[in-house]
């Protein structure tokens, strides 16, 4: 399956997610990034579905930004 979100899409799922989780984006982003050193997008994914009990799109749009930022990084 692949974890390839539109823009639109993506925008839309971490928009939700404060009102959905009752946590910030922000806060999703520092869990994955102290959680296990996972290495697969997928396993990212089904640990935050499964330790914090989220939903498939919302944990795959946390991942999915968290990969983004963490790129972004490199460049700077």
């Amino acid at each position: 399956m692949s974890h390839v979100l539109s823009e639109e899409t993506h925008r839309n799922l971490l928009a939700r997610i404060p009102h959905c989780t009752g946590r910030e984006v922000s806060d999703w982003l520092r869990t994955v990034d102290e959680g296990p050193a996972l290495f697969r997008f997928e396993e990212k994914v089904s640990w935050l579905r499964h330790e914090h009990n989220l939903a498939y799109g919302h944990a795959k749009a946390i991942i999915h930004e968290y990969d983004l930022r963490r790129a972004a990084r490199r460049y700077f």
